[in-house]
């Protein structure tokens, strides 16, 4: 399998005009990515799909990262070919324009399907929107459920009545507060 840096060069000579970088990893894997340009992400996501060389022709796992001190998000995908067993793992990530409302990145569910709920699973608790999925909704919380809850800056609410389904620690914090005991000499007491 080639290096991350050999894959950048190797995809930026087939796509000039594409945004590729590196993202180093200096954990003990040393796994890097690869960061794409959305304008140029499925272009380049088919070609590491069809490339007979990579054929990297399964899409593992999709997940969202909130990078809150830099203000942007990303999509991270882990790449395998089942054709080619050496094949893989690549890490390709897509970056938000920011946190508020530049959140849209393609789909890259038309390349792999495996990512459609995984896209969804992003959509719902990081707050990315993914152009041209097929069924962008909710896939964990309820319908009715404001906010993104993987999100650093997430702030759980104080007040639980309105989960459709209380239960457990959530059901405790949603009972009422007891009555406050009475203040002063109780009624009909005299002075």
């Amino acid at each position: 399998m080639e290096t991350a840096e050999q894959l950048r060069d190797r995809l930026q000579a087939q796509f000039p005009a594409a945004e590729i970088a590196v993202v180093p990893n200096p954990g003990p894997a040393a796994q890097h990515s690869l960061l794409l340009g959305a304008a140029h992400a499925r272009a380049v996501a088919l070609f590491l799909r069809d490339d007979p060389a990579l054929a990297l022709d399964y899409c593992s796992n999709v997940t969202g990262v909130d990078w809150l001190q830099a203000g942007y998000l990303e999509a991270v995908y882990h790449l395998f070919s089942m054709a080619r067993p050496q094949g893989g793992p690549v890490v390709i990530r897509l970056r938000t324009g920011n946190r508020t409302d530049q959140v849209t990145l393609p789909s890259l569910t038309p390349v792999w399907r495996s990512c459609e709920f995984q896209e969804r699973e992003a959509f719902d608790l990081f707050g990315i929107r993914f152009a041209d999925h097929p069924d962008l909704r909710r896939i964990l919380m309820w319908d009715e459920f404001v906010d993104h809850p993987m999100r650093k800056d997430y702030v759980e609410p104080d007040d639980y009545e309105w989960e459709p389904t209380a239960h457990h620690e959530v059901l405790a914090k949603a009972r009422p507060p007891a009555p406050a005991p009475p203040s002063g000499p109780p009624e009909g007491t005299p002075p």
